[in-house]
């Protein structure tokens, strides 16, 4: 896999969030024209797209913000975990407290609690930027 691409309303703030979360800026680029119209089976194409790489280089997330035309919102605005679909990227982190603190402060927010997994993880789902579910997962010891 190359990556996975979300579209978001705010594009600086969901750099922002993913710097926080750890992930590394790549590069933005803008994208428009007939390749774009053609491959996206659209018209009138205009986005701006902000690639982001995870910390050991292995993983990418493509951040969209269509200018043209405008993104569509999926109903409901917010979905729950058990949506159809895409369902939420996950990550696993370090220090899973520090991590949480750190994305509330770019508006993230628990969609749960903090759960423990037998011994082996702390895990939770946050949402994040344009209704995003974010999971964070911490090995705390081994798999059972």
């Amino acid at each position: 896999m190359d990556n996975v691409a979300v579209v978001v309303d705010d594009l600086e703030a969901a750099v922002a969030f993913f710097t926080a979360l750890g992930m590394e800026l790549e590069g933005e680029a803008r994208i428009e024209g007939a390749v774009a119209d053609r491959m996206l089976g659209l018209d009138g194409v205009r986005s701006a797209i902000a690639m982001m790489r995870t910390p050991d280089g292995h993983g990418k997330l493509e951040l969209t913000k269509f200018h043209a035309p405008a993104a569509v919102t999926a109903a409901p605005l917010d979905p729950p975990p058990h949506t159809l679909g895409l369902h939420r990227v996950m990550f696993a982190v370090d220090d899973l407290d520090d991590t949480i603190a750190r994305l509330r402060r770019h508006g993230a927010e628990l969609l749960g609690e903090v759960a423990r997994y037998e011994d082996a993880y702390r895990l939770c789902n946050l949402r994040g930027p344009s209704g995003i579910i974010v999971a964070l997962a911490e090995r705390i010891g081994q798999v059972s």
